[in-house]
């Protein structure tokens, strides 16, 4: 009997905010898997290491994810990452795929996700806790309220006419592009504020664009909102 591939959402930092079903999943699991080549440098190994403290004992299959918009080197990499996968799923394993925030929102994990699934295993998602929702508690306010919409942009790409839509706009993903997108941002007659690597020991929080450090780190996450 072929095991399982579980992508488990671990939230978006503070090891207190996994679910009561994620850290049961994780600890029943003999196997679990990381996105990149050493596990101990991996954010989401060290975040669940901190909930789970027997996670060293398991056995650990290290993803190698290539950070990159270059569509062959990418399905090379996520057909490689699929394969190391499927290769433990037929030793009848389980597998817990540590992956940060909720697996359904910009998760890398998903591309191994279709591929295992396609290849007709089996495959289970667990929700985590959304880094958007985490960020907006940490600055102690609501996301959205009445009928106001609710739109979460992945902000290394054009972002100028969705910057537009009505509503509370999410930018996740900036990276080296937060220059071009703080520039766009003081374009525009609007509350932003930035809340980077939420819920780890060196989150920070910025308020207003001129806070914003151009060399903000990968874990930022911006809430732009319409000034009342």
């Amino acid at each position: 009997m072929f095991g399982t591939l579980y992508g488990v959402g671990i939230g978006p930092g503070d090891p207190e905010l996994l679910t009561l079903k994620a850290v049961r999943i994780i600890g029943e699991c003999p196997v679990i898997a990381v996105p990149g080549r050493v596990k101990e440098n991996t954010v989401a190994y060290q975040i669940v290491k901190q909930a789970i403290p027997e996670l060293d004992q398991k056995e650990c299959l290290e993803i190698d994810f290539l950070m990159t918009k270059d569509a062959k080197r990418l399905e090379e990499s996520h057909n490689a990452g699929a394969e190391q996968v499927i290769s433990c799923l037929k030793e009848g394993k389980n597998i817990a795929f540590l992956t940060l925030g909720d697996p359904t929102v910009y998760a890398t994990y998903i591309y191994i996700h279709k591929r295992v699934q396609q290849a007709g295993f089996s495959t289970e998602i667990i929700n985590g806790i959304t880094s958007f929702c985490a960020a907006s508690a940490r600055l102690n306010q609501g996301l959205v309220e009445q009928a106001e919409m609710l739109h979460v942009i992945p902000a290394s790409y054009q972002i100028e006419e969705a910057l537009k839509l009505p509503g509370v706009k999410v930018l996740m993903k900036a990276g080296k592009k937060m220059p071009q997108v703080k520039e766009k941002l003081q374009e525009l007659d609007c509350s932003v504020m930035m809340v980077e690597n939420c819920g780890m020991e060196n989150e920070h929080v910025y308020m207003g664009v001129q806070e914003i450090p151009e060399d903000a780190g990968y874990y930022s996450l911006l809430i732009v909102k319409e000034k009342e």
